[in-house]
């Protein structure tokens, strides 16, 4: 999409005067702790019912109060109610149009409801008007961010910490930049104070800070290439929904010789192995956590664990951490592979030819050639971790990081298409019926695309649907739709669909941060060869009908 696009080149211009103006400037002001009002304990107690009528109180005694305007935003997003927030924050826009603290609010409204790229050019219109507010810096690392501008998000967030470094949302942003002893001590204060986070980001941190100290107590090497080869062809292997039919494609894997068949997921994390998997392996638990995914069951129950040695087809790496489903089985699977896993190469799922192609990224300018590939199994269980951020580069065995990079297109890669990432998902605009834009990720895992309800009843007839089971990691979904006719336009690509499967994903909006519309699927992604350069944060489909399966 160009508006999106366009309005990143407009926030990079706009970074390098920032950084300009900081070095000449010292007008801005640094925010420190207050008192809280009572609105402000209710919401830092995680108590956003009580935070939401103490502001309605405020807002009914002076309407035009832009601070209370903004807390009741923020509580109003905790509490997903992203259409309540954007009528309040447009009807307070009208009174006050150049309110900087009502603008970011608006830019937040906007990334929440899925729409980042107006998101962009109302933090540009507000970065005009006020270079030192915090938390419109916060937003931009979280706008640079998804647009795998991994170095230009750092900086916002050190300038947003530099500027507000008592913010409960900043200090957590700031903290996961750290080195490993660092961001163990700050995450332990931080969850000893009262931040705003909801019972789930509490205990997802919990487990997250437990993965850190026993990083610490029981260091292990890097995960690290031991073949001597950095590209390599490896056959697909098929997934049988019964003797004749094929349900979808997977690959071998040898965790400590013992051989699995994990499916081919771009909507998973890391290596995702059973119980079952990871005993034959001889696995041991290292760290407790989660895994969730599409489902109405809620998280389910997981542990770390590390493997001497993983082969999947003539590459072998050595001392990689992967995520354990404590359960016999990963959806009717021995497991999942996500993608992201070989996010340090350049990956080529070729389905027609069913076959996985894996070679070098391109070299960036100055770089006589990139690094030496590696296996990103896992993110830690309190963080989804893109390629190259500053969290992602810290080990357990406290190497010095390479540092965060900004995306850089190569010469043959300018035609690709640019996605936004968050942890592992690659998340595409799409538009639907010649609609405007939603977001959807892309997902072999998926069987089949799917939207969900309330976005498709925009643009089609929506029925209920008794016979579709849906399942995912967290269980079977409760309440399957089908919606009529819906053409899918992303990327280069068209795709007409007849009875789409739809339902709802508070869960997965929720943890991505921005509104989900839906998953591309494997019934479109599967007709196609797919090209994925994870750390630049680009995709490249081709599709010729008359290219068939062997």
């Amino acid at each position: 999409m160009h508006v999106f696009s366009s309005s990143l080149r407009h926030l990079v211009a706009i970074l390098v005067l920032t950084g300009c103006a900081f070095a000449q400037s010292t007008k801005c002001v640094v925010v420190r702790s207050h008192t809280p009002s009572p609105a402000e304990k209710a919401f830092l107690d995680g108590d956003f019912d009580h935070a939401a009528d103490l502001y309605h109180e405020q807002l009914q005694q002076n309407p035009n109060d832009s601070a209370a305007t903004v807390g009741l935003v923020r509580v109003l997003l905790k509490q997903q109610k992203v259409k309540e927030a954007n009528d309040l924050v447009q009807k307070a826009l009208v009174a006050d149009p150049k309110s900087v603290p009502l603008l970011t609010a608006q830019a937040e409204v906007q990334y929440r409801d899925g729409k980042p790229w107006l998101a962009a050019v109302t933090a540009d219109s507000a970065l005009k008007l006020d270079l030192c507010n915090a938390q419109l810096h916060l937003l931009q690392a979280r706008l640079y961010r998804i647009n795998s501008y991994y170095a230009s998000s750092a900086r916002e967030i050190a300038l947003a910490h530099s500027l507000e470094p008592d913010d409960p949302a900043i200090r957590l942003r700031w903290l996961e930049t750290l080195p490993l002893a660092k961001r163990i001590t700050e995450l332990e204060a931080y969850l000893a104070s009262p931040t705003g986070s909801d019972p789930d980001e509490i205990k997802r941190l919990h487990f997250y800070l437990d993965h850190l100290k026993k990083q610490e107590d029981q260091p292990h090497k890097a995960c690290h290439l031991v073949s001597n080869n950095s590209s390599t062809s490896i056959p697909f292997a098929a997934l049988l929904r019964d003797a004749t039919h094929i349900r979808a494609w997977g690959l071998d894997v040898k965790l400590n010789d013992r051989n699995a068949r994990l499916q081919i997921d771009t909507g998973a994390s890391g290596l995702v192995i059973s119980r079952s998997v990871a005993e034959h392996a001889g696995l041991e638990r290292f760290s407790q956590n989660e895994v969730g995914g599409v489902g109405d069951k809620g998280r389910q129950s997981g542990y770390t664990a590390f493997v001497d040695s993983i082969k999947i087809g003539s590459l072998e790496f050595h001392d990689c951490i992967v995520q354990v489903f404590d359960q016999r089985n990963v959806v009717d699977n021995d497991g999942l592979i996500g993608m992201d896993v070989f996010s340090r190469f350049l990956v080529t799922l070729d389905f027609p030819m069913r076959k996985l192609l894996l070679d070098p990224l391109p070299p960036r300018p100055n770089e006589a050639a990139p690094p030496k590939p590696t296996l990103e199994t896992a993110a830690t269980p309190g963080e989804q971790t893109e390629t190259e951020s500053a969290a992602a580069s810290v080990s357990a065995e406290k190497t010095v990081p390479v540092g965060p990079r900004d995306r850089y297109i190569a010469p043959d890669m300018k035609d690709w298409t640019r996605v936004y990432r968050v942890g592992h998902s690659l998340i595409v605009p799409a538009s639907l019926n010649n609609s405007s834009p939603r977001l959807f990720i892309l997902d072999t895992g998926s069987f089949t695309t799917t939207i969900t309800p309330e976005v498709a009843r925009e643009v089609t007839k929506v029925h209920s649907d008794d016979r579709t089971i849906v399942k995912g990691l967290s269980g079977n979904v409760d309440k399957v739709y089908q919606a009529d006719e819906i053409t899918f336009k992303f990327a280069n690509l068209s795709q007409q669909v007849r009875g789409v499967v739809a339902f709802d994903t508070p869960g997965i909006s929720k943890s991505i941060g921005m509104d989900i519309s839906g998953l591309i699927g494997f019934t479109a992604l599967g007709q196609t060869t797919m090209k994925i350069d994870y750390r630049d944060g680009l995709v490249n489909f081709s599709y010729d009908p008359n290219r068939g399966y062997r």
